[in-house]
């Protein structure tokens, strides 16, 4: 990998790492309120473990692979 598409890829990580994280404050807030819409909260858990599946995609991209 270049160092370009390494670049690229450490900026996209940090924007997906800070979606998480915002998802991790909204979907926290919304439980202590008593927010009664279940289904928001259940479709904002969803986009939050899709979320932590692509960062550790990337992270993955971001290693270099050793020969063995």
């Amino acid at each position: 990998m270049d160092q370009k598409a390494g670049k690229k890829l450490e900026q996209w990580l940090e924007r997906l790492r800070t979606e998480h994280r915002d998802l991790d404050t909204k979907i926290s807030h919304l439980m202590e309120s008593g927010h009664h819409d279940n289904m928001r909260i259940q479709r904002l858990k969803r986009r939050k473990l899709q979320l932590k599946d692509m960062i550790h995609k990337v992270q993955s991209e971001l290693i270099p692979d050793l020969d063995a």
